[in-house]
């Protein structure tokens, strides 16, 4: 019994022994290593360019995986990070980070290891080498330049419509305003349309509005009067002529009856009797406080109403003279509101014009809107058709604002030994100075035109035509197509055509030559001419020769 008591209690151990080893044994199987692995798709790029290195790790769905961040690779610049790619299997997942990597200097580079940490522990990826290396410049055939020198640019003026589509959209908006308000006949309200009725008409209408009223409703006694009588006064003033409005009771009575006796009023006695009752109410309510039953203030509203009928039917009928003085007076008022309109629009188109010229002059600045609204001839010349044509033989090719036109050249007897022929052309404005010419000349021996004497001959020339105190330099010029030149350009005091007087000018001179033949190009303008500059500078650009004679 003994023994079969240890035996059970052997066996029982045993159990509970292999149970906790099975308990602590099978998290161990179930819980695989994490795989990390890394890569990159390149080892070998240029400055600058891109890698991308590629970090992958495998493991349990429940871990918490922690990729490096920030500029962690260096010597490499850490360009992207990209967002982690996750894929799932069952209780796996796999996640897979990508990180553009770069490096603007040539050399051989360590990408060093990155730490990877999963659930708390760290696991590394395997370091790399990375070359970079430099762009090849190829700076044997490539062609080399000079460094160009700085060049002012002038302000385009590509947005002038632009600019100008919205200061007159500002000066339309404007004007619109000034017509609405200013201009525009506006409707009358119903005070204005009953300011502009006849009296009689006008103070019917009065009395209409004030039967619909409620003043005696609201016992308003003195108010109603008050305008009862201040109705018939206005009428009397304006058409019976007497000062009804500021007259008492009695004044107006009394003024009434001289009217009567003269004639020039036709009432009853007993009609200008009860006006004066009416009035003497209306005293006594206004300033003693009384008050008349309803049915005499309505049936005094009605006796004014039959007096002014009376009154309007006791006025003589107008002399033509005072029709004659009414339609004279009529056409005098519309003659002022004419003339008032008149210079509303005047006012209007002036504001218009005003905001438009200030909106133009502050993109463009005064100089150039005072030349354009007076035609400056340059630039008229600038901003005009130009025109590209080829003079003389060898021909001359430029781009001018104008045809030049062919001169008759007389050569002297001692020239015509050397020069075989001689062709010139010329464009000249006489407004503003402003000179070009070509001339081609071919030669009767086979030599070098020699191009001293060339420009002596038209400086000298210059100095016959009255010019003084010429300053010259000198430089080589070369085409687009490569021809070489000389250049000869400089100021001076020029004789203006027509007046003799001198005038600050500069002047260019544009030499080519070969065996048997010469070609120049002459310009000249005044001095601080900024669209005669332009124009020189552009057609100068467009300069082209053939040197074959």
């Amino acid at each position: 019994m003994k023994l079969r008591s240890s035996m059970n209690f052997s066996s029982r151990s045993g159990l509970a022994l292999f149970a906790c080893l099975i308990f602590w044994v099978c998290p161990l199987f179930a819980q695989v290593k994490p795989l990390v692995s890394s890569e990159v798709d390149t080892t070998n790029i240029k400055i600058g360019e891109q890698i991308q290195f590629t970090v992958t790790v495998e493991t349990d769905s429940t871990a918490q995986v922690i990729f490096p961040e920030g500029q962690t690779f260096s010597p490499l610049e850490t360009v992207e990070a990209f967002k982690t790619d996750t894929t799932r299997k069952k209780d796996r997942i796999t996640l897979q980070k990508i990180y553009a990597l770069t490096q603007f200097d040539s050399g051989s580079y360590l990408l060093p290891a990155q730490r990877i940490e999963i659930n708390g522990v760290g696991f590394f990826t395997d370091s790399m080498e990375i070359g970079v290396a430099t762009v090849p410049v190829d700076t044997v055939n490539q062609k080399m330049y000079d460094i160009k020198p700085l060049i002012s640019v002038q302000k385009s003026n590509s947005d002038f419509w632009k600019i100008l589509l919205i200061v007159l959209l500002v000066g339309g908006i404007a004007g619109g305003l000034i017509y609405w308000f200013i201009i525009r006949k506006k409707p009358l309200t119903e005070e204005e349309k009953v300011a502009l009725l006849p009296p009689y008409d006008r103070a019917l209408l009065e009395l209409k509005r004030l039967e619909n009223s409620k003043y005696l409703i609201q016992d308003k006694y003195k108010k109603y009067y008050s305008e009862l009588t201040a109705i018939v006064r206005s009428y009397l003033e304006e058409e019976v002529h007497v000062s009804a409005l500021e007259s008492t009771t009695s004044q107006l009575i009394q003024k009434l009856e001289l009217l009567q006796d003269a004639g020039e009023l036709k009432l009853q006695d007993n009609t200008i009797k009860q006006f004066e009752k009416i009035l003497q109410t209306a005293d006594l309510v206004k300033f003693a406080r009384s008050k008349p039953p309803t049915s005499v203030a309505e049936q005094d509203r009605k006796a004014i109403k039959e007096i002014l009928v009376k009154t309007k039917e006791a006025l003589p009928e107008p002399t033509e003279e005072e029709l004659l003085e009414k339609e004279e007076y009529q056409e005098i008022i519309a003659q002022k509101n004419r003339k008032k309109k008149i210079i509303s629009i005047i006012s209007a188109a002036a504001i218009v014009l005003l905001v438009s010229l200030g909106g133009l002059i502050t993109y463009l600045g005064p100089s150039y809107v005072w030349d354009t609204i007076t035609g400056h001839p340059t630039k008229t010349l600038l901003e005009g058709e130009w025109v590209s044509s080829s003079y003389g033989y060898p021909p001359i090719s430029i781009e001018s604002p104008e045809v030049l036109v062919r001169q008759k050249v007389k050569l002297p007897p001692d020239a015509k030994a050397n020069i075989k022929e001689l062709q010139a052309f010329m464009y000249r404005n006489e407004k503003s100075l402003f000179t070009i010419g070509t001339t081609s000349t071919t030669l009767n021996k086979s030599e070098e035109p020699d191009f001293n004497q060339v420009v002596e001959e038209i400086l000298k020339n210059f100095e016959d035509q009255g010019a003084k105190n010429i300053i010259t330099k000198q430089e080589e010029f070369t085409t687009k197509s490569g021809i070489k030149g000389i250049k000869v350009f400089g100021r001076g005091n020029f004789a203006a055509p027509g007046s003799g007087e001198l005038v600050r000018g500069q002047y260019t001179i544009i030499l080519f030559g070969g065996n048997g033949f010469q070609q120049q190009l002459i310009l000249s303008w005044p001095d601080k001419d900024s669209y005669a500059e332009e124009i020189v500078d552009r057609v100068i650009g467009s300069l082209e020769v053939k040197t074959e004679a």
